[in-house]
């Protein structure tokens, strides 16, 4: 499936072509500190299948709790996470982040990991009442 997406502000663009099954949650612990949500949403993808359009991206290097290192890139100016890739070895392996897809609505979820760490209340949320936007 071919997406476009890019950072809140429009510095960083991007286009890939991307599996709608290589859409997974995350609620390992460092993927709530990184994302300051109770989880995270991304698309695996490989680094042949993505195109940045713009400058603007800079990179945080994280040791993942497997020892593997990651950058975690995201817009320099307005700081919205766009992917992470891999070193060494798994530097094709890059992983989009959802909330940046334009197309995200298209791309539904389709396994979760970590489950051990996730939030207490992850499972619970279609239980909370809602509110639509006013």
């Amino acid at each position: 499936m071919k997406i476009t997406g890019g950072c809140f502000c429009g510095n960083v663009r991007f286009t890939a072509e991307v599996d709608p099954e290589a859409v997974v949650v995350c609620h390992c612990n460092q993927c709530q500190r990184l994302s300051g949500s109770p989880y995270r949403v991304s698309v695996l993808v490989s680094r042949d299948d993505v195109r940045i359009l713009s400058d603007g991206l800079r990179e945080y290097w994280k040791t993942a709790e497997n020892g593997n290192r990651r950058a975690q890139a995201f817009c320099e100016t307005c700081g919205g996470p766009v992917l992470s890739r891999g070193d060494a070895e798994a530097a094709d392996e890059w992983v989009l982040r959802w909330g940046m897809i334009d197309q995200r609505a298209d791309l539904p979820p389709r396994r979760q990991i970590w489950c051990e760490e996730a939030a207490a209340f992850a499972n619970e949320l279609a239980a909370l009442p809602g509110e639509a936007r006013e």
